[in-house]
């Protein structure tokens, strides 16, 4: 499980934003196989038994967990390790500790998270998988502040990875009430490597 290739330069944002400190970007355009990846996911299998925070086990939502071992020989995996390569100070790199796909649809609860601690430098890598999406659908990824204030979203679109430090509060909308698809997003969490 080792880094991009050297020669792979990393992938160009098409959004940044910091978030008190913290940096999150947005790509665009990289993942031309969104809709195969959303057909994929249509057949496969998922259990209820994902929970946001310690204090909300009651409210599961919906996942299916990825071996790293089955990761690390996608495509995905490979341009999602390019995107990380521009939050990497000199010295760094990241490495993946769980990929998973959560899916959501109308009327699901998803609650405020971080994914790690604060000062750790853990990145999430939040890929929505969909062949197509409407702006009136929903299923935005909202950050927050400090001070628990809305500062960023993130609306899906086919193949759209938002690279975000852990340290974020955010949380993932479910679709409308008008949305009959199903909200995938892919995540692959990293841990910070100091070598």
């Amino acid at each position: 499980m080792q880094g991009s290739d050297a020669a792979s330069p990393p992938l160009v944002p098409s959004r940044e934003v910091l978030i008190d400190g913290l940096r999150l970007k947005v790509f665009d355009g990289y993942l031309e196989s969104a809709g195969a990846h959303f057909e994929a996911l249509s057949k496969a299998g998922f259990t209820r038994t994902e929970v946001a925070r310690p204090d909300t086990v009651g409210y599961k939502h919906w996942v299916n967990e990825v071996r790293l071992e089955a990761l690390v020989r996608q495509p995905i995996f490979e341009l999602s390790m390019r995107a990380t390569q521009s939050f990497a100070q000199t010295g760094e790199t990241f490495r993946p500790y769980r990929a998973y796909t959560n899916v959501a649809s109308y009327g699901d609860m998803l609650f405020t998270h971080t994914d790690c601690l604060p000062g750790m430098g853990d990145l999430t890598a939040l890929w929505y998988i969909c062949d197509e999406w409407d702006i009136e659908w929903g299923g935005e990824t909202v950050f927050y502040d400090q001070h628990g204030e809305l500062v960023a979203a993130a609306r899906p679109r086919p193949g759209r990875l938002v690279v975000f430090d852990g340290a974020i509060l955010h949380a993932g909308r479910p679709p409308s009430r008008i949305c009959y698809k199903p909200r995938y997003t892919f995540a692959i969490k990293f841990e910070r490597i100091t070598r």
